[in-house]
C-alpha cells in the first residue's frame, strides 16, 4: 500500500471520529469536521512534527484549530495518534471531560482556546512570530480555519503581519466548505476570491481539491518549500463529506446525526489505525537573551511630577534587562506609552503590532503560550476593540500583560473618543483579571516589576498628565493591597490614579474646617484589599475617573455587600459625556476634582451629624 492508498484509508477514521462522539453526546458539529478529515489526515501521518509525550517542547509544530467547532476532529486525531483511548474521546462534552465542545487548554496538547471565530489564526501568527525571531527553532506553526470565519477582519489583520513579519514558518489551511450556520457563506466556492486577496495582502496561496490526499500532500511540501512568506491552502472540500444525507446540505450544522450508526457504516465503519507522529528534531536549542541578572527599577525623587505611563516605559525597560523572558509589543503608540523606550534598549523583544489591537493581543496570547512573558501597550480606549480576544484569553488560562494608557477624562482636549471610561469595568469582568491604577511613578515601577509574576491577564491602567511622586522609592506594594496614606476618622476617600493627589488636597481643606478626612489609594481594583475596606467604620466616597458602572466605586460596595453592618458610601464618577477640555475642567466640571470632593464630604459628614442628633 503506497501512501497515497494509506492516507485515503486514514481518511476515514477521523472522518468517523468527527461523527461518533457528537453523536453520543447528541450535539456537536459533527459535518463540519468531516470537510477537513482528508486535510488533518495527512497532516497527521506525514508532517506535522510533535511530542505527544512532550507537548510543551519548544522544538514541536504548533496546531491550531481557528475553526475550533470542529473539536471532535482534532480529538479523532489525538486517538490515532495514540494519545487517547476511544473512551475518552466518547466523553464529548461530558462534565468534567476535558474534551469540550470547543478546545482548550485544559488539554494537554492544545494551546489557546478557539471557538470565537476569526481567532485561531492570529493566535498562530503569535505563535509562528515567537518561533521565527524569540525562540528562534525552525518548528512550523499549522491553523486549520473555516471558511465563514474569513469574513472577520481580525484574519486579515493577522495575514498581513504574518506577511509584513516574513512567516515563511505558518501555514493557514482554509476549509472551504461553501456552508457556514445558517446557508452558503459570503464566497461559497469561489476559492479564487480567497487566493486572491491572500495574495494581495503577501502570501503564498496555494488552492486544492481538499479531499484529494496527493493534492493535499504537494500543496504541503510546497508550503514547506516557500521562503519569506506566509503560506495559505485553499482547500475546496464538502461539508458533511462521505454521508449522502448530509454531504453539502444546509440545515446541519452544529447537529449530531440521527442515524449516525448508518452514516458510520457508510463511511466505513470504526477504524482503530494508529499514526505514529514523527517527532520533531531537537538538535538546535532554543535562543536565550542575555540579560543583567538582576532587577534596577527606575526611581523618582518625592514631589517630582512624573505620568504613569513614563514610568511604565521606564520599568518595563528595567524589567526586559533583568529578564529574558519579557518582551513588549504597541499598536503604534509607543512614544505615548513609552514602550518605545523597551524598543531602542531591546529591539530584539519588541514588536510593532501597527493599529491592529486584536492582532496585538492576539499576539501576546500565542507568544504567552510558548513560555514567554509578553507586556502589550495602546490607549486604553483601543482595547476595547480587542475585547473578545481578551475574553477568551482567559478561557486559554493565559499569562500576559496589558498597559492602557490615556484613560480618564484627565487626557484633556483629545475629547471622549479617545477616553477610556469603561475599561476598568470590562476588564474587571474577564475571569482571574488582575487590574491595577497607580498614582505616582514609583508606585508603577513596582507593580510593572510585579505584574511579569501575577498569572492571568494582568491590566495596568497608565495617564497621560504628570502627577506627583508621594511614594518614596523604596516602599513596597502589592497586588491586592491598598495604602492609607492620610489618616483620619470622620471620613474615608478611596481613589485610584488621577484622583488620589485630589483626594490629598481635599483631605487638606477638610483638615481645615475640622474634618478628619482618611485617604485611602486603592491602587489594586481587582483584587481588591476588602480587609481594610471591612475595618472601616466611618462614611467612604470613592472617587474615580471612569463611569460610576463597573468602576472602582462598584468594585468597593461589591466588597462591602455581604457584610453584617455597611457604612454609607457615595460614589463620585465621570456621570455625563465629556468633551474637549482641559484636564483640571474636565475634572472639575465632572465633580471628581479636589473641589468636588469636598463638597460630596461635607454633605456626607453633615447628613452623618445630623442623623446623630437627639430627636
Amino acid at each position: 500500500m503506497d501512501d497515497v492508498e494509506r492516507w485515503r484509508e486514514l481518511c476515514r477514521q477521523p472522518r468517523v471520529g468527527a461523527v461518533r462522539p457528537a453523536a453520543k453526546a447528541g450535539s456537536g458539529h459533527p459535518t463540519s469536521g468531516m470537510s477537513a478529515a482528508d486535510l488533518m489526515a495527512v497532516l497527521l501521518a506525514k508532517y506535522l512534527r510533535f511530542d505527544f509525550e512532550n507537548p510543551r517542547g519548544p522544538h514541536n509544530d504548533r496546531l491550531v484549530f481557528s475553526k475550533g467547532h470542529a473539536s471532535t476532529l482534532l480529538y479523532a486525531m489525538f486517538r490515532a495518534a495514540g494519545a487517547i483511548s476511544d473512551d475518552e474521546l466518547l466523553t464529548y462534552r461530558e462534565l468534567g471531560s476535558v474534551f469540550e465542545g470547543h478546545p482548550t487548554p485544559r488539554i494537554q496538547w492544545v494551546d489557546v482556546a478557539t471557538g470565537s471565530l476569526g481567532q485561531g489564526l492570529p493566535y498562530a501568527v503569535g505563535m509562528a512570530l515567537a518561533g521565527k525571531r524569540l525562540d528562534r527553532l525552525p518548528f512550523r506553526v499549522w491553523t486549520l480555519c473555516g471558511d465563514s470565519e474569513i469574513a472577520e477582519g481580525s484574519q486579515w489583520e493577522a495575514l498581513e503581519h504574518a506577511a509584513f513579519y516574513e512567516l515563511d514558518n505558518l501555514v493557514a489551511i482554509i476549509d472551504v466548505n461553501r456552508l457556514g450556520q445558517r446557508g452558503e457563506t459570503m464566497h461559497g466556492w469561489d476559492l479564487d476570491s480567497y487566493a486572491d486577496r491572500a495574495r494581495a495582502f503577501g502570501c503564498h496561496a496555494i488552492v486544492i481539491d481538499g479531499h484529494d490526499v496527493g493534492a493535499v500532500d504537494r500543496a504541503y511540501a510546497e508550503a514547506l518549500d516557500v521562503e519569506g512568506k506566509p503560506v495559505v491552502v485553499v482547500a475546496k472540500t464538502v461539508k458533511g463529506k462521505g454521508a449522502k444525507q448530509v454531504e453539502d446540505k444546509n440545515g446541519y450544522h452544529g447537529k449530531a446525526l440521527d442515524n449516525s450508526e448508518e452514516v458510520i457504516a457508510e463511511l466505513g465503519g470504526i477504524r482503530n489505525l494508529r499514526v505514529d507522529v514523527a517527532k520533531p528534531d531537537t538538535s538546535a536549542s532554543r535562543h536565550e537573551f542575555s540579560t543583567s541578572g538582576s532587577l534596577e527599577l527606575p526611581s523618582y525623587e518625592l514631589g517630582q511630577k512624573v505620568a504613569t505611563r513614563k514610568a511604565y516605559g521606564d520599568a518595563l525597560v528595567a524589567l526586559g534587562k533583568a529578564r529574558g523572558d519579557v518582551l513588549a509589543l504597541d499598536g503604534e503608540v509607543s512614544n505615548s506609552t513609552y514602550a518605545e523606550e523597551f524598543r531602542e534598549e531591546l529591539p530584539d523583544r519588541f514588536f510593532e503590532m501597527y493599529i491592529a489591537e486584536q492582532q496585538m493581543v492576539a499576539t501576546a496570547v500565542g507568544m504567552q503560550a510558548l513560555g514567554w512573558r509578553p507586556f502589550a501597550s495602546t490607549f486604553a480606549a483601543f482595547l476595547s476593540r480587542a475585547y473578545d480576544f481578551i475574553r477568551m484569553s482567559a478561557i486559554s488560562r493565559a499569562n500576559y500583560c496589558l498597559s492602557g494608557s490615556h484613560a480618564g477624562i484627565s487626557i484633556g482636549e483629545d475629547g471622549p473618543s479617545q477616553m477610556a471610561l469603561e475599561d476598568i469595568a470590562s476588564i474587571r469582568a474577564v475571569h482571574g483579571s488582575t487590574v491595577l491604577h497607580p498614582c505616582d511613578a514609583n508606585q508603577t515601577a513596582k507593580l510593572v516589576a510585579r505584574m511579569a509574576d501575577t498569572d492571568g491577564i494582568v491590566y495596568l491602567r497608565t495617564l497621560r498628565p504628570a502627577t506627583p511622586v508621594i511614594y518614596r522609592p523604596d516602599e513596597e506594594f502589592e497586588i491586592g493591597g491598598s495604602r492609607t496614606i492620610r489618616d483620619g476618622n470622620d471620613v474615608a476617600i478611596v481613589a485610584a490614579g488621577v484622583t488620589v493627589p485630589e483626594a490629598l488636597k481635599a483631605a487638606d481643606a477638610l483638615a481645615e474646617v475640622g474634618i478628619e478626612a482618611r485617604v485611602i489609594d486603592l491602587y489594586s481594583i481587582k483584587p481588591l484589599d476588602e480587609e481594610t475596606l471591612r475595618s472601616l467604620r466611618c462614611p467612604i466616597v470613592t472617587v474615580e475617573d471612569h463611569w460610576p458602572e463597573g468602576g472602582l466605586g462598584e468594585a468597593v460596595l461589591a466588597a462591602l455587600g455581604d457584610a453584617d453592618e455597611r457604612t454609607r458610601v457615595v460614589r463620585l464618577a465621570v456621570q455625563e459625556m465629556p468633551h474637549s477640555g482641559k484636564p483640571e475642567e474636565l475634572l472639575r466640571e465632572a465633580g471628581i476634582d479636589a473641589d468636588g470632593i469636598l463638597r460630596a464630604v461635607r454633605q456626607v459628614v453633615q447628613a452623618r451629624a445630623g442623623a446623630a442628633r437627639p430627636v
